[in-house]
């Protein structure tokens, strides 16, 4: 599909509302459910509903980061084993958006073939919904950016994704040396054209950053009112 596909980024302040945070964590508390399993492009369903992707390394901690959203432990599954999810698993909040868990990436278990074949299926979702609002890009905050990170970010951004990096478990550092992730992070993306300006650190386990993550996903998807 042509990549003028996906809508433009919407501008947004660096730093939610009160109301925002408000209307995210109602709009995360309500009823969410898994949609299903996509292991081909062929098999997702319509684009009726605004999406937001999040991707990122093998055990970067995407299933416990949607959960934490939700409030949940049992929405996405998490698991031990690297390279578990190999389909795009596409999560229903309130009937108003879904999240799409894209296959992890930047692991070697798996053959050649097998890999490639899943990662291009995240390629194919992220060039070919027209609904998809955003990506999060998922950064361990212990490791910074790695290599695949980097290829990633370039397949975004030559894709014209808008997407947005989030630092994951970010309890696990000093607050100095959060300080300077975050800081060679931004620096990192600073003249990349798809990345929006703020990397957000997160802690699914302590909670930190999901409200305004919560409320993130929310404006980009033009859900909060005032700011359709």
């Amino acid at each position: 599909m042509a990549e003028d596909a996906h809508p433009p980024a919407i501008p947004e302040t660096a730093v939610p509302t009160p109301e925002a945070i408000e209307f995210a964590r109602v709009l995360f508390a309500r009823p969410s459910s898994f949609v299903m399993g996509a292991a081909e492009f062929e098999q997702l369903p319509d684009t009726d509903l605004p999406e937001v992707a999040f991707a990122g390394r093998s055990n970067v901690g995407k299933s416990s980061l949607i959960n934490g959203l939700v409030g949940r432990k049992d929405l996405a599954r998490a698991s031990n084993e690297p390279g578990r999810t190999r389909e795009v698993n596409l999560f229903d909040i309130d009937g108003r958006l879904r999240l799409a868990d894209l296959p992890g990436y930047g692991w070697a278990k798996a053959a050649k073939t097998t890999t490639r074949k899943f990662q291009n299926l995240g390629r194919a979702y992220l060039r070919g919904r027209p609904n998809l609002m955003r990506a999060y890009l998922l950064i361990d905050s212990r490791h910074g950016l790695k290599p695949p990170d980097i290829e990633a970010m370039d397949a975004l951004d030559q894709a014209a994704v808008s997407y947005q990096i989030v630092l994951t478990k970010a309890d696990k550092l000093k607050a100095g040396e959060l300080e300077r992730v975050l800081r060679r992070t931004s620096d990192a993306i600073s003249k990349r054209p798809a990345a929006h300006p703020e990397v957000l650190a997160t802690s699914s386990a302590k909670g930190a950053g999901m409200p305004e993550l919560r409320a993130g996903v929310a404006a980009v998807c033009g859900l909060i009112p005032g700011q359709a």
